[in-house]
């Protein structure tokens, strides 16, 4: 299959017509299986209603459009025959209960999650939802974690979708790769390269562990017309474990640091089949024997 990972630039855009061919010039342009756009990308149709510079009416906009934007999606993804992972967007849930830490409801008294959502061919969607708030998403946008984590089976393969600060907890990824995973897709949003840099090492460590391919697709350039993602920093990029079959690094493809275009790679899913069999490693084997060795003893040395 190929893959194609974008790095996106977000334009406060004037209309929705003007968002839906946008979106099809990337899509177009993309050529792959299996197209990832990256965290946060939704808030393009917050500017087409001009709701884009206020942090919670932002949540709102974004919810009240997104469902056109998923037929958007799902249109795109049946005309030319991918599976796309659609921008992640801040979505206020239907129900008003709150499942407690960290998150707080809007002016709606509905609280928000961040939501991506895989579209296939078929028509089929699956959404997922992030599960750890970053400190700006705790602290200033009042978001809260989402609904668990879940592994799609596709055509393609089993995918499953770690939203941006996600990739960086190891045992989030270990779950959907113990449910199958053999893709994870990194949708991302960093506003510097530190926070770039995190989610990089994050998704390399985890291809690293589960013997498994990491997408990571962020949004770059400035969009001062919205405080949420002001400024974005980072490169698209295909990981993969630096074992047999893999190059030494581990890096497949990516493109170009702070510019909007696409990492492309093919991937075979017989190589992550090997390479768990055959590797010079068997990280992914292995996992269980870490909780064997039991507790680390805390030593004085004077």
């Amino acid at each position: 299959m190929k893959i194609a990972a974008a790095a996106y630039p977000l334009d406060a855009l004037p209309s929705f017509e003007a968002y839906a061919e946008k979106l099809e010039r990337w899509v177009a342009e993309a050529a792959a299986d299996l197209i990832v756009f990256p965290e946060y990308g939704a808030m393009e149709l917050a500017a087409i209603v001009g709701a884009a510079g206020e942090l919670q009416r932002s949540i709102d906009a974004v919810t009240e459009l997104l469902s056109e934007a998923d037929a958007l999606h799902a249109a795109l993804a049946a005309k030319y025959g991918a599976h796309i992972l659609a921008a992640s967007a801040p979505v206020r849930e239907a129900d008003a209960a709150d499942r407690g830490a960290h998150g707080r409801a809007g002016r709606s008294g509905r609280r928000a999650v961040n939501r991506a959502r895989l579209f296939s061919p078929g028509g089929a969607v699956l959404a997922q939802d992030k599960q750890i708030m970053t400190r700006f998403e705790r602290e200033h946008w009042g978001m809260s974690p989402g609904a668990p984590l879940a592994v799609a089976e596709t055509a393609l393969g089993p995918i499953a979708t770690l939203i941006c600060y996600d990739a960086e907890f190891p045992l989030l990824a270990r779950a959907v790769v113990e449910a199958g995973a053999e893709i994870l897709l990194v949708p991302s949003c960093t506003d510097s390269h530190h926070g770039w840099s995190r989610v990089r090492v994050g998704a390399m460590a985890r291809a690293l562990e589960n013997q498994c391919i990491t997408v990571q697709a962020p949004t770059v350039g400035p969009a001062p017309w919205c405080p949420a993602v002001d400024e974005n920093y980072g490169a698209a990029a295909l990981y993969a474990p630096p074992d047999a079959g893999f190059p030494a690094d581990g890096v497949l493809a990516m493109s170009a640091a702070d510019r909007p275009g696409w990492a492309r790679a093919v991937i075979d899913r017989a190589a992550i089949a090997r390479v768990r069999r055959e590797g010079a490693q068997a990280n992914h084997a292995h996992w269980g024997e870490q909780g064997a060795r039991g507790p680390a003893r805390r030593v004085t040395l004077r």
